[in-house]
């Protein structure tokens, strides 16, 4: 007979339930974050706990011991920057709910991870992924309009999937978008675009729809409403027949579009807006793809470059 596992998981500390409930009740966080942070802070508790310390005891010193105790198994530092911004988070809470005097990561910065520049298409390798999908079927329309539209608006994968049919103006061109944390933007869209989905909606979204009921956009084959597997699908079945296949995803799309706008002449801010960064700071990162691109130019094409 097996022996028994008495073995049980850790109860969650109350104070760190509290706070993810905050963020999800009143910062709408979503439920990747919600997790991620948990994560992060069942780590602290835990490492507290070994060192039979109390959350409410740690202080500046610890937060630096329990981050080298991080990296030392190999914690990445986009990780360990994110695991900082969870604590920093949770201990302001304790301090706002007068749970904590003191805020132990007041002065605790966070590691400042490498960004890697972000991939993107060019804009002959767009225009071929743009004419892949068959339009003269139901499913080969919502391709080209799912394509179009990621290109001409620079949506998030979730934003495209959660796209209603009242989301979309088509006197003015516009999207009304709710992105991360639930905020509402607004983001242009072109003319191509706007073509593609009103074409979609008028000779495909029906066929697909069948007698079912739902306000999302783009639906899959069944009638319902599409899943990010099923528009990472999409975007990677066109990939492969322009074959680009090495390098696209749904994010690519997202980061083409802020490329070019940018290579054209586009506002910063504009595009910060566009994209839904709560931060200019990483818009920025399309700054240095364009001075790349301007880099390249030169050494190509330049005679004493």
């Amino acid at each position: 007979m097996r022996a028994r596992d008495n073995t049980t998981a850790p109860v969650e500390d109350v104070r760190v339930t509290d706070y993810l409930n905050h963020l999800r009740a009143e910062r709408g966080l979503s439920g990747n974050t919600i997790s991620a942070y948990r994560s992060d802070l069942q780590k602290l508790a835990a490492w507290a706990r070994s060192r039979e310390q109390a959350l409410e005891d740690i202080k500046a010193r610890d937060v630096a011991a329990f981050l080298a105790h991080l990296r030392a198994l190999g914690l990445s530092a986009r990780s360990a920057g994110r695991a900082v911004h969870a604590i920093r988070g949770f201990f302001r809470f304790l301090v706002r709910e007068e749970k904590l005097t003191d805020d132990p990561m007041e002065n605790v910065r966070s590691p400042r991870p490498f960004k890697p520049l972000p991939r993107f298409l060019n804009r002959a390798q767009v225009e071929a992924l743009l004419q892949a999908p068959d339009s003269g079927t139901a499913l080969g329309l919502r391709d080209k309009a799912i394509l179009e539209t990621m290109y001409a608006s620079g949506l998030r994968a979730s934003e495209v999937t959660h796209l209603k049919t009242e989301n979309i103006d088509a006197d003015i061109g516009l999207l009304r978008i709710f992105g991360k944390g639930r905020k509402e933007r607004l983001v242009p869209i072109g003319s191509s675009a706007l073509g593609a989905i009103l074409r979609y909606e008028r000779e495909g979204r029906a066929k697909l729809l069948k007698k079912k009921k739902t306000r999302e956009l783009f639906l899959n084959h069944s009638g319902e409403a599409l899943s990010r597997m099923g528009l990472w699908l999409v975007v990677r079945r066109h990939a492969l027949t322009v074959g680009v296949a090495h390098i696209l995803t749904p994010h690519v799309l997202r980061h083409s579009f802020a490329t070019h706008l940018l290579e054209n002449g586009a506002d910063l801010r504009a595009l910060q807006a566009m994209l839904g960064h709560a931060d200019i700071s990483t818009t920025e990162i399309y700054t240095h793809v364009t001075r790349e691109r301007l880099r390249q130019v030169f050494d190509k094409f330049h005679p004493r470059a």
